[in-house]
């Protein structure tokens, strides 16, 4: 078990799911994961509904926004980096050629974040925490294991990130496709890799379980779907499933580090 009270800048911390369908998702992740739904009213009827494992909170659904719905944009999963201060972060990602989906605002006492695309247009969240620091168990069965980014252009991405976060990047050799693993100081910290087949940049959440072909039988009998895989790593059996709505998300079975 990893448990976390804090995050160094640089490192993922938290991500939540914008949903069309939230008491859906809900019952599709608790039926998954094992989760249990803590609902926080966050205004106008709205709640943000805190998944916990273990007592403990991993992740949160969040109903999808009107005018995300509205504009086409599909149910996903949002990835958070820690980092010291939210507006300078927005700033420095527009320096690096991002853009600024949302400037940096507060939530209520829990944090202040921001809302930011890379050059190539995957969507990242960077957390400044105050009351909230993000997870509290990672790195295990029914938690957030890895983040990583699909995008046609490696170079570029890793331009802008480590600029942006201070990462380094180091080569996977033996991989299938063009793939480095991410370092944020000493650790490893997540991958960016460019898929065989062209799919829109984006930032996709690893989440642990203990039997991969198991999990993916309970995917798909509550309504989920296999995209790519199984297929077999060097530290783990992966998949990547989509949730009844069709937001994409990896299932990782195997080793973790604490």
């Amino acid at each position: 078990m990893a448990e976390r009270s804090e995050y160094v800048a640089g490192t993922f911390c938290w991500c939540d799911l914008s949903s069309g369908d939230q008491d859906g998702a809900k019952a599709f992740y608790s039926g998954l994961f094992g989760w249990e739904a803590n609902d926080t009213p966050i205004g106008d009827g709205v709640v943000y509904s805190m998944m916990s494992h273990r007592g403990k909170p991993v992740a949160a659904i969040s109903p999808q926004q009107p005018a995300q719905r509205e504009a086409g944009v599909p149910p996903m999963w949002n990835n958070y980096v820690a980092v010291t201060d939210a507006d300078a972060a927005a700033e420095r990602a527009k320096e690096l050629g991002g853009t600024v989906l949302s400037p940096a605002f507060d939530v209520m006492e829990a944090g202040r974040m921001a809302v930011l695309a890379d050059p190539q247009g995957a969507v990242i969240m960077v957390w400044q925490a105050g009351q909230v620091h993000g997870a509290e168990l990672v790195t295990e069965v029914g938690a957030l294991v890895w983040n990583e980014l699909a995008t046609p252009d490696l170079e570029g991405a890793s331009a802008f990130y480590g600029g942006l976060f201070g990462w380094t990047f180091t080569p996977f050799e033996g991989a299938p496709m063009p793939y480095s693993v991410i370092m944020n100081g000493e650790r490893s910290n997540g991958g960016i890799a460019v898929p065989d087949e062209p799919v829109p940049p984006c930032w996709l959440p690893y989440f642990g379980v203990e039997d991969l072909d198991a999990s993916i039988a309970t995917a798909e009998r509550l309504g989920g779907a296999t995209r790519i895989g199984p297929a077999d790593l060097p530290m783990a059996r992966v998949a990547m499933i989509t949730d009844p709505e069709g937001a994409p998300l990896w299932l990782y079975a195997g080793e973790y580090q604490p």
